[in-house]
């Protein structure tokens, strides 16, 4: 009986460990990018603007955010999760121009939306990544050298004659060329070089392919554009029924700015998601907001139809000619 108390225990305590496991996400409002490094250990290995980091099983975590712009430096928070919960949090400046982390939303993990493929996932880990060694090799070359040493390969004939006193006489010298062998000197040399994956070539090199043409994901339109690749069809349906399920509108619009945060959208659909707020300046708030994010920023005089009042359009429009 106390054997089957203790497996039962046993039983009970994994399924807690289990369902405590929390998610963070970290996410920057006006798209600026970071390293997150939690307890000391780096989490994504590159600079993204929205990181969710699943695994956590603690309620307190150092955090250490390092932006991808040396000018931005870096910065020490605490980062407070609740256990079994997904809770959202954003960098953003405060008043006076601090980097703070605040508090956006908390959902229990098995309520929580599921992950938009632009979203960096990554497992909570305590063991940093090793860096990746360089590869080595050797290379070896063989030199020939070869020295010929020439004789003189003909006969040399010499004659001379003298006279002195009347007297005459002679004197021969025949004296032969004598011929060399050339000789050949082989030269052997070892060469070690220690080389890495990376490959640098120097010198003559054809120039970079031209960029292609972009792809026109409106046709006809041929306005200014605001952000280079508005999202599908089939992803921005699936946004707006995670924004439209949501109750209360605070919560919706946290979720419309955070799907928009690394997304670029159509002015269409810009006015769709402004006609899931109640508010008039709910929806004001998130036209603002969505500008700089829209693809056929020349369309934007589309979203006046989500609005009751000139006013509102007016206020836009201020807005709109205020970034230019």
């Amino acid at each position: 009986m106390k054997k089957f108390a203790l497996i039962l225990s046993c039983i009970l305590l994994t399924a807690r460990l289990v369902s405590a496991q929390s998610n963070a996400i970290l996410f920057t409002e006006n798209g600026e990018r970071f390293t997150a490094i939690l307890n000391g250990v780096r989490q994504n290995e590159k600079p993204e603007t929205n990181v969710k980091i699943t695994g956590l099983n603690a309620e307190f975590y150092k955090l250490k955010v390092i932006f991808e712009d040396p000018a931005m430096g870096e910065k020490n928070m605490n980062l407070y999760i609740n256990q079994g919960s997904e809770t959202s949090y954003s960098i953003r400046k405060n008043n006076k121009g601090e980097y703070v982390l605040r508090l956006v939303s908390e959902v229990p993990v098995a309520q929580a939306p599921p992950s938009p493929t632009t979203q960096q996932v990554v497992v909570y880990h305590t063991t940093p990544t090793p860096a990746p060694t360089p590869q080595t090799g050797t290379v070896t070359t063989q030199t020939t050298t070869t020295t010929t040493t020439q004789g003189n390969p003909d006969n040399v004939n010499i004659s001379m004659g003298i006279n002195v006193g009347g007297e005459g006489g002679s004197i021969s010298i025949n004296a032969s060329g004598m011929d060399v062998d050339a000789t050949q000197t082989t030269q052997v040399t070892e060469t070690t070089t220690t080389y890495s994956s990376t490959t640098t070539t120097t010198g003559n090199v054809p120039p970079p392919t031209s960029a292609p043409a972009p792809v026109a994901y409106l046709p006809g339109y041929t306005g200014p554009i605001g952000c280079p690749i508005p999202m599908a069809p089939n992803e921005f349906s699936d946004i707006k029924s995670s924004i439209s399920s949501k109750t209360f509108e605070d919560t919706r619009m946290t979720i419309a700015k955070q799907v928009l945060n690394d997304r670029c959208i159509m002015s269409s659909q810009v006015r769709d998601i402004m006609m899931l707020f109640t508010f008039e300046d709910n929806r004001l708030e998130f036209a603002k907001y969505a500008y700089d994010r829209t693809y056929d920023i020349g369309n934007y005089f589309k979203v006046n139809d989500a609005f009751t009042f000139e006013t509102s359009i007016d206020e836009l429009n201020g807005y709109i000619n205020s970034r230019r």
